[in-house]
């Protein structure tokens, strides 16, 4: 604004919009990398081969008791109780199991109200 030049002020704004630009590609650059950082915790190692036995027990036992909780959420038709289990898992699977159970409540819900307006209409 304090040039009365309109190339100037051209230049200026593409060199404004270049540096926004690229500014937006090195927060996606940053966020990629995030995203697709491998886990350093310290029981996970990229190389299973190398996991002690009481690893792979423990890894089994929690792949049974998902399994276990997958038919137990089947059996459970009410989303608040559903929501109350989602509150006290602890774990990031439990809650991602919870959440899907929630979901194919939601949609049988309405799909059930869906068509129930068909048979009314």
């Amino acid at each position: 604004e304090a040039t009365v030049d309109l190339a100037e002020r051209r230049r200026i704004r593409s060199a404004i919009r270049e540096l926004q630009r690229q500014e937006l590609e090195r927060d996606e650059e940053a966020l990629a990398s995030k995203r697709f950082r491998p886990e350093r915790s310290s029981h996970r190692q990229n190389d299973k081969e190398n996991w002690p036995q009481s690893h792979c027990v423990e890894e089994e036992q929690q792949q049974m008791a998902l399994a276990a909780l997958s038919q137990q959420l089947e059996a459970i038709t009410d989303v608040e109780e559903l929501t109350k289990l989602l509150r006290a898992a602890g774990e990031y699977e439990e809650r991602k199991l919870i959440r899907a159970a929630i979901r194919k409540l939601r949609a049988e819900e309405i799909q059930a109200a869906a068509l129930a307006g068909n048979v009314q209409s």
